[in-house]
């Protein structure tokens, strides 16, 4: 996406389409933070791509609906940085509104993540804005 950002807002409709499916397929990608993982195909339609933290889990619980939450509060973000005037009222209350798993990420296993990633290991994993520059 952050290559061939979409020129139509109907590209997010079909992403959330698209998000819709593979939840209802019981999947959870819970890497749509990362622009790169959206793709924006030669007809404008959405795709997803890289599937390595997705999990499927057995039962639809909680934690599904939360990790399902932050999955779309991904593609919300997405669209607020390209569309911010197609954002529905709704949808802004998503944005605005972590789930507990995110808030407790942020405040715990991030810092952690970053401080093993950045100082120890020498590498910032920049949610592929890195290779912007090179486009």
């Amino acid at each position: 996406m952050h290559r061939s950002p979409p020129v139509d807002p109907a590209y997010f409709r079909d992403a959330l389409r698209l998000l819709r499916r593979i939840h209802a397929a019981g999947v959870l990608h819970n890497d749509l933070a990362k622009e790169p993982n959206w793709l924006v195909t030669p007809d404008g339609c959405a795709a997803l791509v890289d599937f390595q933290l997705a999990t499927r889990p057995r039962m639809r619980g909680w934690l599904f609906r939360a990790l399902a939450y932050d999955d779309l509060r991904h593609l919300l973000k997405h669209k607020r940085t390209y569309f911010p005037a197609r954002l529905t009222a709704r949808q802004v209350a998503i944005l605005q509104r972590r789930s507990a798993l995110s808030s407790l990420w942020a405040h715990t296993g991030k810092p952690l993540y970053r401080f093993v990633t950045r100082r120890l290991l020498g590498w910032s994993d920049r949610e592929g804005a890195g290779d912007r520059s090179q486009a």
